[in-house]
């Protein structure tokens, strides 16, 4: 059985600028699985960086609230809120604070260093 928690996983400032906790990883966990899982910070007040991905994401918002662009498109987002983000989807998120967001990012298949470009810094 695998078990981690998130205080166990290692904070890094992934490339988009969210705080990010790696929690699955098929590359570096025993596990069979095509995804990833991690979770992400952003301070309130903040646009992540504006992104590609090769794949697929899925966020998941935990806490706080915020503003999903896709693709030029914007839309509000909460607690409770899954949102798709499609393969080489133009992608940055906006923290509406003042409290950090807080959500989850699966992304199929795995992420890769190589797989996400950033097109814009915030």
């Amino acid at each position: 059985m695998l078990v981690k928690s998130l205080e166990s996983c290692a904070e890094f400032t992934a490339g988009d600028a969210t705080r990010l906790r790696e929690l699955l990883h098929p590359d570096r966990n025993p596990a069979v699985m095509r995804y990833s899982l991690a979770h992400a910070r952003l301070a309130g007040g903040v646009w992540s960086n504006l992104h590609v991905l090769t794949t697929s994401e899925v966020y998941y918002i935990i806490a706080g609230q915020g503003t999903m662009e896709i693709d030029g498109e914007q839309r509000a987002v909460s607690a409770g809120d899954a949102i798709y983000i499609p393969p080489r989807g133009k992608q940055r998120i906006f923290s509406r604070g003042p409290e950090d967001l807080e959500f989850l990012c699966i992304v199929d298949p795995a992420w890769r260093a190589e797989d996400e470009t950033i097109l814009q810094r915030a």
